[in-house]
């Protein structure tokens, strides 16, 4: 394809009130981690009405839309997550959560709506010869055995093949409407680590018969901090947070056992290994160093996020064409949060990539937080642009 037009931010302005009344009904109608029932039949209507080929349910509740123009033979997928998270909304706003304890505190109504609009505008002016796969998948925020996780086992990337996927995220404290990227190692892995300390019970006067689980946990807990300043090559990135500690119930019993729970998070195979030896040697050291024992519960989370180079830059092309390259941060610094989207890319070359929510906005995940509209129209013409780009260029 030669001398064509291809999407610029004035072709989205005329669905902006659209896209806005689609967010605001997503955001008032949140639903958790593989409950996206009502959100992802009303993805399936839209794009149906709009001429895609809809298959539901895949991997659960996730929703794909295929398009297929002219005789081009590659072919390229777009995500965007549905699901919402278990806090109460605090923002006040006209169009707040109507399901108490749950919100849309990460922004994925608003990821979705993004999808929608670019999907509906390349219906509309199929200005591509290949194929488009739009994924909308469910429960980005289950931690473990996630949305993106069941897509792959449900044969998504044998059903609907891809050269390339890409996905973006909204990045608070950022300027609306700017684009960040970076190739190589961007989000962390992230694992959670349960571990019970296990003592004797006793008379809080009497701790000479009792095994204090509550010294125990307070000094791992000190201790834990140290793997990352004293294990960790200072030159690689590792988080090692204790996020919760409980144990006990009255000011004058010894508990039998103590709790705690924490986040992990690295950047590379070999330290992720290396926190899992060193967490769990020195819980099972600690607890025995007090006569006590440990029981530890190490889950693996979501795996490194690692972007290819190729489609990475090819992504920030399209930013710098579509907002200029002074709205464009093409080395952005790695984030240690995690994302599922890493599973997508452990099979096919891709690019995940974040849009600025605002300066002085509220974080993800705050009862505050709000996606901003003003990306809406943004970030569907980057996709709608990326496609048409995509798919013009030769194998």
């Amino acid at each position: 394809m030669t001398d064509v037009r291809y999407c610029e931010l004035s072709d989205l302005s005329a669905t902006q009130d659209q896209l806005v009344e689609i967010r605001h009904h997503l955001h008032r109608h949140p639903e958790l981690s593989f409950q996206e029932f009502d959100t992802s039949e009303l993805v399936a209507q839209k794009l149906e009405s709009w001429g895609y080929r809809v298959t539901r349910n895949v991997g659960g509740l996730g929703v794909v839309a295929t398009l297929t123009v002219g005789d081009g033979t590659r072919s390229v997928a777009v995500r965007a997550d549905m699901d919402a998270l278990p806090i109460h909304e605090e923002t006040g706003l006209p169009y707040a959560s109507c399901h108490a304890g749950k919100m849309h505190a990460c922004g994925h109504d608003g990821h979705t709506t993004v999808l929608l609009g670019a999907a509906q505008q390349l219906a509309k002016t199929r200005n591509f010869s290949g194929t488009v796969h739009w994924i909308f998948q469910p429960a980005e925020e289950a931690g473990s055995n996630s949305g993106a996780q069941k897509m792959i086992e449900d044969g998504l990337f044998e059903r609907f093949p891809c050269d390339a996927i890409f996905g973006l995220h909204n990045h608070p404290g950022y300027p609306v409407g700017n684009f960040m990227f970076r190739s190589g190692p961007f989000m962390a892995a992230c694992d959670t680590v349960k571990i019970k300390l296990k003592g004797r019970g006793g008379h809080a006067a009497r701790p000479h018969l009792a095994i204090d689980p509550i010294v125990m946990a307070s000094s791992l807990v000190m201790a834990l901090q140290t793997i990352v300043a004293r294990n960790v090559d200072p030159v690689e990135t590792a988080v090692v947070t204790v996020g919760s500690l409980h144990a006990g119930h009255a000011s004058n019993v010894i508990p039998e056992s103590a709790q705690l729970e924490m986040s992990v998070r690295s950047f590379t195979p070999e330290i992720r290994l290396q926190l899992e030896t060193r967490i769990c040697a020195l819980a099972h050291a600690h607890a025995e160093a007090y006569g006590g024992t440990a029981e530890i519960d190490y889950i693996k989370g979501y795996p490194v996020l690692v972007n290819s180079e190729r489609e990475t830059e090819f992504a920030r092309q399209i930013a710098e064409e579509l907002v200029g390259a002074d709205h464009v941060v093409a080395n952005f610094p790695p984030i240690a949060g995690s994302e599922d989207f890493a599973y997508y890319l452990q099979h096919r070359p891709g690019c995940f990539l974040r849009l600025g929510n605002g300066v002085g906005k509220p974080m993800l995940h705050n009862p505050g937080y709000d996606f901003n509209d003003d990306n809406l129209t943004t970030g569907a013409a980057f996709w709608t642009r990326l496609v048409e780009r995509y798919l013009a260029e030769a194998p």
